[in-house]
Formats: structure tokens, sequence, C-alpha cells
């Protein structure tokens, strides 16, 4: 029997429509009926590719016994993280603090009828195991407390509550220092795993935002050990197993500490956000080998995760309810066909490297013809496999993040995945959050939303000089300032719950770094006014960011700014292609170029113009003048 989950668009949601729990969605009628029957509400987030989401709904959701003490005692709201942003953020901060350390998915929070949190956990096993209370004995004792009117829940929910409800707001601004760049990389090669590449032991996220600061870092700074550190840890990943070797594509996040056994989950954002690394470190080494990977994951993505221009949000780590099922070989199936030294070079082996099975990975990135011709006899044996769950929600920050990629590629795809995504989810002015493809969006955006396809316009922009990106980018942009933009802070939503915008780096870069640099990119681009908003943005976090800049790492991208100006270099139509040939950003990240109608190319700040170029050779002459001046002042 269906419960009121089959009605939701959510794939995840869908997921658990035909769980024994009677469950609602986050609506209106959940709450007011907690309230009206004095009953706990117990809240479950996560996303449909979360594979400890599925084992919890296997063991616990689908247990029927559990159900019936749930739907008994209990007021049960199912979430989807990716369709509501701002309440996952708001449900992880309220973990920390419960819990002293970040949480993840599947998130477990019971609430009073007020929906005053008392209680947070991650994945909860149905029964008592290795000192972890199961969850079958703790919501016995939830229960039974709720009807005794325990007072010291109560008193704890209350106090818990008024604590969120805080606002936090600095005591005095801190200043940004030229030893700011250099503080970042400090603690950056404090982190540096230098055997493996990436900044931890294991578990290993790409963490592309501190990728890409260490690279702006080697440009501003002409720091190697910048260069190094991203180059290392790229050629790392790209080896196989968090890397997929066959199809292409990256998994959300390796489980050893040398890249090769990840949760096999192919996440949008991961995906898009590593091929710009990839991209823009071959831009600055001229490595065919990162524009090999940046390219083979943009197919991937073109071809296993878009519809109609537009792309899906995430593939699932389990087939048929094992994990990884499609993505391993089995050694006597493989040996028969490609023979035991193309095995050897792919790791592939008897014993395995992966639950007796094994995932393909090369010693070095050298392909060899060998490696070619097997490649092509293992996809062949996927395509007989059955591919993994895809959610198929279009969530715009998500789908911009792939677009700015696609225009720093030169990708054809590009504008006609910008164009697609306009018109589906920027509607009558109001821009939406998620929706499926042939479905009307519903969920309003989120700052996240406002600030990634802000960003993505600007480059489409900048690599088109089609006016109407950068009138559309200015539009979203003050919209966004009207909407979250709160005395100097940024909220990230303003729905059921105000949520304050978070800086810190999760699956993505934080929202409010996105948008400064959208605010610094129009300040020179379109008026100074907006690079004032952006330094007051700094301003706001500064004493965090200061203190701990490795930890914020795109918002240390983002105070970057201040010290290096954003620069454009202003043109007219006949000279615009050769400089854009010829130059790119491989020198200098904050560069934009807007063509004009003088006959002469000058390079300019927010502030003034400073310099005329003749000749892209000259143009290059200027910038590195300029980098010294800034370093020596």
């Amino acid at each position: 029997m269906n419960n009121r989950l089959i009605k939701e668009d959510s794939p995840y949601l869908q997921q658990h429509s035909n769980n024994p729990v009677d469950w609602y969605p986050w609506c209106n009628e959940a709450f007011e009926l907690a309230k009206k029957d004095k009953k706990a509400i117990f809240i479950s987030i996560g996303y449909s590719s979360c594979h400890w989401c599925h084992v919890m709904e296997h063991e616990v959701f689908e247990n029927k016994k559990i159900a019936k003490l749930l739907n008994k005692d209990f007021i049960c709201i199912k979430v989807d993280r990716e369709e509501r942003p701002d309440l996952d953020q708001y449900y992880q901060n309220v973990h920390m603090m419960l819990n002293r350390r970040p949480g993840g998915w599947p998130t477990s929070i019971f609430s009073t009828y007020n929906n005053e949190p008392f209680f947070a956990g991650t994945y909860i096993p149905p029964k008592s195991r290795n000192n972890m209370l199961g969850f079958e004995e703790l919501i016995t004792i939830i229960a039974t407390k709720f009807k005794e009117k325990d007072t010291e829940l109560f008193k704890n929910a209350k106090e818990i509550q008024s604590f969120l409800e805080k606002k936090e707001r600095p005591t005095e601004a801190a200043r940004f220092t030229k030893d700011f760049a250099h503080k970042f990389l400090r603690q950056a090669s404090t982190y540096y795993d230098t055997e493996n590449g990436g900044f931890s032991e294991s578990p290993k996220f790409p963490q592309t935002a501190i990728l890409s600061t260490l690279l702006q870092l080697h440009q501003l700074l002409d720091s190697q050990e910048a260069l190094d550190m991203v180059t290392h840890t790229l050629n790392n990943m790209s080896r196989g197993g968090m890397y997929d070797l066959i199809d292409g594509g990256f998994c959300r996040y390796s489980v050893d500490k040398e890249w090769l056994i990840p949760h096999f989950e192919k996440m949008t954002y991961d995906n898009a956000l590593l091929s710009e690394v990839y991209l823009n470190t071959y831009k600055i080494t001229k490595n065919e080998h990162y524009k090999t990977i940046a390219d083979e994951t943009i197919y991937f993505m073109i071809d296993k995760m878009m519809k109609d221009n537009l792309f899906y949000s995430a593939s699932d780590a389990d087939t048929e309810g094992v994990e990884g099922k499609y993505f391993v070989y089995d050694y006597e199936e493989i040996v028969k066909l490609i023979g035991s030294d193309a095995t050897y070079e792919l790791s592939i082996t008897a014993d395995g490297n992966f639950e007796g099975t094994s995932i393909p990975r090369i010693k070095e990135n050298k392909r060899s013809e060998h490696f070619i011709k097997s490649r092509k006899v293992l996809k062949e044996l996927r395509t007989k496999r059955t591919y993994p769950f895809i959610d198929k929600k279009i969530i715009v920050a998500i789908n911009a993040m792939m677009i700015k990629t696609l225009f720093i590629a030169s990708h054809p795809q590009a504008e006609l995945s910008l164009s697609a995504l306009i018109n589906k989810m920027y509607v009558d002015g109001t821009l939406y959050h998620s929706a499926l493809i042939g479905k009307t969006p519903k969920i309003e955006a989120f700052l996240e939303d406002y600030a990634y396809l802000s960003q993505a316009l600007i480059s489409a922009f900048t690599h088109t000089q089609n006016k109407k990106y950068l009138v559309l980018a200015q539009q979203i942009a003050t919209d966004s300032i009207a909407k979250f933009f709160k005395e100097g802070r940024w909220l990230f939503g303003t729905t059921d719950i105000i949520t304050e915008a978070d800086i810190n780096d999760s699956g993505y870069p934080a929202a409010v770094s996105i948008m400064v640099e959208v605010l610094f990119a129009l300040g020179v681009l379109i008026d100074s006014k907006y690079t004032l908003l952006a330094k007051r943005s700094l301003e706001f976090y500064s004493l965090k960011l200061v203190k701990n800049p490795f930890f914020y790492a795109r918002l240390s991208s983002s105070a970057l700014h201040l010290q290096f100006n954003d620069l454009v270099i202003k043109t007219n139509s006949d000279k615009i292609l050769e400089i854009q040939k010829s130059f790119s950003n491989n020198y200098y990240p904050f560069l934009y170029i807007k063509k004009t109608p003088d006959e002469d190319s000058t390079l300019c700040s927010h502030e003034s113009c400073f310099a005329k170029i003749k000749t892209p050779n000259e143009l290059i002459n200027i910038i590195k003048n300029y980098l010294k001046s800034v370093n020596s002042a």
C-alpha cells in the first residue's frame, strides 16, 4: 500500500512511497497534526543515490514492526536534501550542535510537536549493536518520555531552539593582509597527503574548492608548491577507482586513502567541478592528460546524464541492491576476453581489490594500446548490465556548474543547455530550484541557484560576448541581493525555515563564495557598486576567514580578489578573437573580456583603465608586471 509520498515528484521520495511507514512530505499538514495530537516528529533526510540511505530504508523503514511503532507515536516526515537544501543545511547544523561533529546522510532528527529538535543522528541500525543504540529501542525510549512529558527533554529542546535562532554577528571585522594567501598555502601543505594527494587520509573527497584555490595561488604567487599539490592529486585521482576508467566520470568519494575504492554514486556537481579543475590545469600546464580526463567526463555526462539539454542530479551506487555491481569485473571472465597482460595493466586480479572483484585501475597515467582495446571490451560488457538508478531531478545550481564547465571547454552543448535551463526554471521573472523534465517547477530557488546561475551567465558572456547573458546575470544577482542579503550577511533560504548561508564548502563550494565572485565580476564588467557589496560580504565573514582560510577554501579564493583586482580587457570585435585564442585566463584567474567600439584595447580594473594593449604578448607582459607590483607592494 502506498503512502503520501506517491504523489511527490522527487525520485527519492518516490523510492519511499511503498514503505509501511506513514510518511508525510515536508508540509503544514504534518506539523499541524503533530501539534493537535501532541506527537513527537521524526524527520528523515536523504537523497536517491545515497548508499546508506538505501541500507536504512531496507533495514528500518521496510521493517513492519518498526513502522508500526513509528506510525503509532510519531509524525514521520521524509525530505529530499537535493530538493530542499535549505532544510538539509538547517538540520546538519542541528546535528553539529547536538553531537559536536558533522552529520551526513541519512540524517535522522527527532523534534517536539513544535519542531524543536532534541536528538540528531545519521544511519541508525534497527537493533542495538557495537555500542550503537538501535532504532527500535531509541523510538521506544523517546515515545515513553514524550508520553510522560519528560521535563528535561522539553527543556533541552527549548534551549537548542533558542540557540538555533540566534543570529551570528561578528563583533568586528578582521583585516586581510598580504600574508593571507601564504597562510592558505601553509595550512594546505599541513593537511596535504604527499604520497597520494588530497587533504585527508580516508575517506577522501575531491575537495575541488581547495584545488581551485591552489591553482589560483600558483598563478598569482608563482607558487610551484601550489601547482604540485594540484597536479599530484589530479594524477592519482584519475588512475582509476574513484575515476571510472571505462565510462568516464568521477564517483562521489574514495573510502581509502589511495582513491581506489569509491562509493560508486556519481554526482553531477562533482563531475562538473572536477572537469573544470582538470581543464584549468590543462590550460596552465599544457599536459594533455588533464584535457583527456575532462573530455571523457563531459562525454559521460552528456551520454548518460542529460536529456533535453538538461543534466540529471546523480546516479546510484547500487545496482539490483548490490553496491558497485555495474562497475566491477570478475577476473576469470575478463582474462579470457583480453588476456593476462591486459588484466594486469588494469589491476584486474584473481583476488580482486573490491570484495573479490576488481575495479579497473592503471599503474601510471600512460595509456597503452592494450588499454584502449581493453577498455572497449570492458565498456561493451557494461552495455549488457543494468545501469544504476538515475535521479532525474533538474537542479538549477548543479546544471549551472556543468554549463560553466562546458563554456570553459568551448563545447557546443554549453549554449543549448543554458537556454534550456533558463526556459524551464526562470519563469515570469521567478527563478525556481528543481523540477523533473516534463514537470512544472514548484520550489523557488535558493541562494546557491542564484549564485551559480549568475556565474554561468557571466562565463557565457565572456566566451560569446552576447550581452543578453550579462544583462540576465545582473538581473539575477540583483534579485538575489534583494532576497538574501541582510545587513552584510547572506541567507540561504527564506521559506519555511530561514537559514543562514554557510561558508563551509561541503559537497560543492559554498553559495556565499560564488555570489561574492559574481559581485566582483559585475563590479568590473558593469558597475563598481557590486564590488562594494562583495567587499562588505567578505568583511562580515572576515574573522573566521582570516583565522582559518584553508577551512573556507572557496571564500578564501573570493577574498584574494581584495589583493588582486578583477581586470577586464576592453577591446573591439576585430581583436577579441585573437586575444581570447592567445591568452585565455592562463596567467591571471580574475580576467574578463568585454567588447567595446574603441579601436584601442585597454586593461581596466573596477576603478580605472591603466594600460593599452597592442598584442597578446604585450598583454602577458603587462599582467606579469602587474602581478610583480601587487606582490611587492
